[in-house]
């Protein structure tokens, strides 16, 4: 029998609309509770009604996370392999293939697990303390589903300190942790361990196929390129020039085998710091028909957003200066404490300093395989906008 928590009187509200999560003020925090090690528990309201089966951190603000309406549901290796069974169904149906995001947290009933799945290769990322207990779990359902050749722990996200959870990294089965990811055509390269978040960035499939479908001829800068997914599949598209720029040097050398080894001359590497080098490069001649700007999260914290919406503007003043006239610009922002509206209104005020007229052809998020938890819309982080400019 799982332990059994309570919430408060009058607590009930927003669980019995069907919100996901449950905060520590709404939970009768006893002392035997307290206590009690982060993992599975049932929730009751104080008028006895059952509200499931949740994980429980009672060192965590979000305290509650939902796992199961089924208040007999016992979240064991079984458990774990039916949900995370679920979840590969509907990335079968809707992506194909054997390259995207696996896991979605919350969206895909596991809150706190993300999987990315690269071929042969699987990434986890436990982000609560529960969820982090539940490895075991989580490993034996996916050795059952998809027999990986290897499994990666990317467990390096600052929220797990929120959880009061350490960072860490860790190769889990196989004896090695490299992946080639496929898409569109080309095969990337890549180290699991060592390169950004979970390895490759699924989430932008599908814009890096709406940028390639207008590259051919064209010139194209590609800014926080990281392993140069944007501008190599425009390059292997027929873009004419393409300049990949990041100031990481092994991942700019992946970028580069990348391009070697499907024979693409026109792509050369610039390494250094992306704002420094737009800042720089305003004062020079050269103007791209296509520059693309995907920085890393410029939030990591909501205390970061303002400063967060000053770089956004910045950032899109900067690489609207040096768009050929009649060509595009794509900008993006994965930070979840940024609003798309808060983001929208920070690109257009940076285009408008730029003093370029703008014509706004798309603007939208990760594509299927990044469900969204229709009561956690915050947890839609990606926004991403494509212009034409004048």
């Amino acid at each position: 029998m799982l332990p059994l928590i309570r919430l408060n009187p009058g607590q009930d509200r927003r669980v019995k609309s069907g919100h996901p999560w449950a905060f520590s003020n709404e939970i009768a925090m006893a002392p035997a509770l307290r206590a009690m090690p982060p993992g599975p528990a049932r929730l009751e309201g104080d008028d006895g009604v059952k509200h499931g089966v949740w994980h429980f951190n009672p060192h965590s603000l979000i305290a509650g996370r939902l796992l199961d309406r089924n208040p007999d549901a016992v979240p064991d290796a079984a458990w774990f392999q039916a949900r995370i069974g679920a979840a590969l169904a509907l990335r079968e149906r809707v992506v194909g293939g054997a390259h995207y995001r696996l896991v979605h947290a919350e969206a895909d009933g596991l809150p706190g697990l993300i999987i990315d799945r690269h071929g042969d290769a699987l990434v986890i990322q436990c982000n609560t303390a529960a969820m982090d207990a539940a490895t075991p779990h989580i490993l034996a359902a996916l050795h059952g589903l998809l027999a990986p050749r290897a499994i990666v722990a990317r467990n390096d996200s600052p929220i797990r300190k929120l959880e009061g959870l350490e960072e860490n990294t860790a190769l889990l089965h196989g004896a090695d942790a490299t992946a080639t990811i496929r898409e569109g055509g080309l095969a990337f390269e890549m180290d699991l361990l060592s390169g950004q978040k979970t390895g490759w960035f699924h989430d932008q499939r599908e814009n890096r196929a709406r940028v390639a479908a207008l590259a051919k001829g064209a010139s194209v800068l590609d800014a926080f390129c990281h392993t140069g997914g944007f501008g190599l599949l425009a390059a292997a598209a027929g873009a004419s020039q393409v300049v990949l720029l990041d100031r990481s040097e092994p991942a700019l050398a992946l970028a580069m085998r990348t391009a070697a080894a499907h024979g693409l001359g026109q792509v050369r590497a610039e390494r250094g710091d992306a704002m420094d080098w737009l800042e720089a490069a305003a004062g020079r001649s050269q103007r791209y028909d296509i520059v693309l700007a995907d920085p890393p999260a410029f939030a990591k914290a909501r205390k970061d957003q303002p400063a967060a919406l000053r770089a956004y503007a910045r950032l899109a003043r900067l690489a609207a200066g040096l768009v050929a006239p009649g060509g595009l610009l794509f900008i993006a922002s994965c930070s979840h404490h940024v609003a798309p509206g808060e983001f929208a209104g920070a690109v257009a005020q940076g285009v408008w300093r730029a003093r370029r007229e703008a014509r706004l052809l798309w603007s939208g998020g990760a594509g299927a395989d990044h469900p969204v938890h229709p009561m956690l819309p915050e947890s839609a982080y990606l926004k991403a906008q494509f212009f034409a400019l004048g």
